[in-house]
């Protein structure tokens, strides 16, 4: 019989997970790419998926060069973002305030784990009307190394208190599934914009179409 693990806490990433946010970066990358001289760029995000801004200037300067402009790419790639989102909102991801409500009815805590900055995970998650359900929140600027690493992982059970074997994290990239895995908790892949290859799947305690599954999976 399946091991069923004993919960405590549910921590998430967020984009792609909570909002469906990578989209409109990858269009942001696109016309920052065009603005920079170096052309619709959007598809890199497929491989930086789950990256800080730390690992994903790495990527960027091996992929494109030393001299690749990042800050001026950051910049932006952060206005163009958020003139999209003030102009046609980022949405949230199906049933996510039903899986926040599903958990604080079981008493179970509730974190995110996000490589975003926490200036911008912030807007989003109190603009969404989400934030107040949260125990606690570490972001990419918080952290010395990214995900795959699990250090994002570890520092977001210890805020709350919980530990990493009674938590559940909720990831749609490969590079958070081995974070989370590798921290020693009980991941579900909730795919966005990558499909988990098999050595991925292997990592994941579960892999679902959409959050709506997990309460099916987490009981009643």
């Amino acid at each position: 019989m399946e091991k069923f693990p004993t919960i405590k806490a549910l921590i998430f990433d967020m984009d792609g997970l909570i909002f469906d946010s990578e989209r409109v970066v990858q269009r942001s990358w696109n016309q920052a790419g065009q603005i920079l001289g170096y052309g619709l760029i959007g598809e890199h995000i497929y491989h930086t998926l789950g990256f800080n801004v730390v690992r994903r200037t790495a990527y960027m300067k091996e992929t494109f060069g030393p001299d690749f402009p990042m800050d001026d790419f950051n910049t932006i790639t952060r206005r163009i973002f958020h003139e999209i989102a003030e102009k046609e909102g980022v949405s949230m991801k199906p049933g996510v305030k039903e899986l926040f409500m599903f958990a604080k009815k079981k008493e179970w805590k509730l974190a995110v784990a996000t490589s975003s900055r926490r200036e911008h995970s912030t807007s989003l998650l109190k603009s969404a009307g989400i934030w107040d359900y949260l125990d606690g929140a570490i972001f990419g600027d918080m952290v010395t190394v990214a995900k795959p690493d699990p250090e994002i992982y570890l520092k977001a059970a210890e805020i709350i208190g919980a530990e990493p074997e009674h938590c559940i994290a909720l990831e749609d990239s490969p590079a958070g599934i081995q974070s989370s895995h590798a921290a020693g908790m009980y991941p579900i892949m909730v795919p966005d914009l990558v499909q988990p290859t098999d050595e991925i799947r292997i990592l994941c305690w579960k892999c679902v179409e959409s959050l709506e599954t997990v309460i099916e999976i987490l009981g009643d």
